[in-house]
């Protein structure tokens, strides 16, 4: 199982200076993983004063797990040690993928809903969970695009991939919203399959499902 936390904020540049001289009133910090791996400073101090005072949860954005590229070796190797020194309450990235022929897309694509698919992540999450020495929770992004080959529904995939990987799913409730409005399917029904993945943990990180993403995520388009 994974703990419950409450309700947090994400670190960003401009909450700095209240974490250094105040305490938030705020159950858990997020903190974008990548913003953090090597560095010292200023922005890693904010970071560790905020875990001396509550849960830290690590979120990362570059991992590709969904990639058929290799992973980036110095980079699990970074995320490894920056989890060791914070050791955050839950550690997460996208099940997505941003790599192809060496090049890095700074995109969260979604991945095909296929079986050779599903084996691919499955076995590149336990990887990583074996480096990491702890489970990863994977969160669903919001598609605007999806492939003719696909086999399951993205729900289904989910689960089994729970299930096979033994990890969890942040659930993000307004990236299901986001997508049952680009690709016509019933967001509930997407909710309710989640519901009853045991291997998942439901999460809504930083908004409701009526409302737009945070930026940088795609939105449905106007009808």
């Amino acid at each position: 199982m994974f703990p419950r936390l409450g309700h947090g904020v994400g670190l960003r540049n401009r909450h700095y200076r209240a974490f250094l001289e105040e305490a938030p009133r705020v159950d858990f910090v997020e903190a974008i993983s990548e913003n953090f791996l090597g560095l010292g400073g200023r922005p890693r101090a904010v970071l560790e004063q905020a875990r001396r005072d509550r849960p830290v949860v690590l979120h990362g954005v570059s991992l590709g797990i969904g990639s058929v590229e290799p992973l980036d070796p110095a980079y699990v190797k970074a995320w490894k040690r920056l989890v060791d020194d914070l050791e955050p309450a839950l550690v997460s990235d996208h099940l997505c993928w941003g790599r192809a022929h060496g090049h890095y897309s700074h995109d969260l694509w979604p991945v095909p809903y296929t079986e050779a698919s599903l084996a691919l992540v499955v076995e590149r999450v336990q990887r990583v969970q074996d480096v990491l020495g702890r489970r990863l929770l994977l969160e669903n992004v919001s598609s605007y695009l999806s492939y003719r080959a696909d086999e399951l529904t993205e729900w289904d995939f989910l689960a089994e991939l729970c299930r096979r990987a033994d990890c969890g799913l942040l659930l993000d409730v307004n990236n299901v919203y986001v997508s049952s409005r680009n690709h016509g399917f019933d967001p509930l029904t997407y909710l309710d399959a989640s519901a009853v993945s045991s291997s998942g943990t439901k999460e809504c990180p930083s908004s409701t499902c009526c409302s737009p993403r945070r930026s940088g995520r795609r939105r449905s388009p106007p009808k």
